[in-house]
């Protein structure tokens, strides 16, 4: 009779040779390592069934959770680091860096025009954003889609609080110029906590791990024979730079948000003063046949 560890590999052997007639290769390759590498941590740690039971009751709570504004599943790959992972590993490095997409990009942005704001309420410290998108030869690129979205000053996104915002506050859906550039209006946004009244946060209760993200804007930059890069801006200076909850900061993504005390300024751009402005350059990457 064989002994636990020859059994237990014979279970995994069985399972990855369950998918060996799976007709799309990519599809068979990945369910097959991810056998190897889900046994391997059972082999390794050897969980009991309790924990074992625990951990599919945490997984549907986290299915439980999820809702038409709010993505647990999401919340929790980026504070597991996997959602960085995945974006880290799919960098060609030759663009901007991307990071996450985080768990609030769930509703299509209002389309707005050059210098519109995206600042429904009226409140906060104001900001001029402007972005110049250009392709990896320097080549500007004129009518790429810039989809943007951030919380207020006080940390929250509209979807969290549908009584106080209006919806599509701190979101737009640009289009870039000729030259390949655009600007818009806001708010300084803030650092704030991650949602922590479900799963993720009895997590991060259970490890000691605080639940705060750096103050950032989030950008989807879309342009025709390019690839899709999904990135943020962070606000120098701020906290939780060196603690990020979801670990997305990238030091090439950290932009000064600069106080002008302009008047002229102020109403060439329709603000009042003072305000902050943060410039920031964008580049895409040529799409590939592996993009397709």
């Amino acid at each position: 009779m064989p002994g636990t560890d020859e059994a237990a590999e014979a279970v995994t052997t069985a399972v990855v040779d369950s998918f060996r007639d799976t007709p799309d290769p990519r599809l068979r390759e990945l369910l097959q390592g991810l056998v190897r590498h889900l046994h391997g941590y059972v082999r390794e740690l050897r969980p009991t069934i309790q924990e074992w039971e625990y951990a599919v009751d945490y997984l549907t709570a986290v299915g439980q959770t999820c809702d038409p504004t709010r993505q647990e599943f999401i919340l929790l790959s980026d504070v597991l680091g996997v959602s960085m992972l995945v974006e880290t590993v799919n960098e060609q490095g030759g663009g901007t860096e991307s990071t996450v997409l985080g768990p609030f990009h769930v509703v299509a942005s209002p389309r707005r025009e050059i210098g519109d704001t995206i600042d429904l309420m009226g409140t906060g410290t104001p900001c001029v954003v402007s972005l110049r998108v250009r392709s990896a030869d320097g080549s500007p690129l004129a009518g790429a889609s810039v989809d943007v979205w951030q919380c207020t000053e006080d940390g929250f996104y509209d979807v969290q609080q549908p009584d106080v915002q209006p919806p599509g506050n701190g979101r737009g859906l640009f289009r870039t110029d000729d030259e390949g550039r655009l600007w818009f209006r806001t708010v300084v946004p803030s650092h704030y906590p991650i949602p922590t009244d479900g799963p993720v946060g009895v997590l991060l209760g259970a490890t000691a791990r605080h639940p705060y993200r750096p103050a950032h804007i989030h950008f989807i930059v879309e342009a025709d024979g390019h690839r899709s890069l999904t990135t943020h801006i962070f606000v120098a200076d701020g906290p939780y730079l060196d603690s990020d909850a979801v670990f997305a900061v990238k030091e090439g993504l950290v932009v000064d948000f600069t106080e002008v005390d302009d008047e002229q300024r102020a109403r060439a751009y329709q603000v009042a003063a003072p305000f902050r402005v943060a410039e920031f350059d964008i580049t895409v990457e040529p799409a590939t046949s592996e993009d397709a």
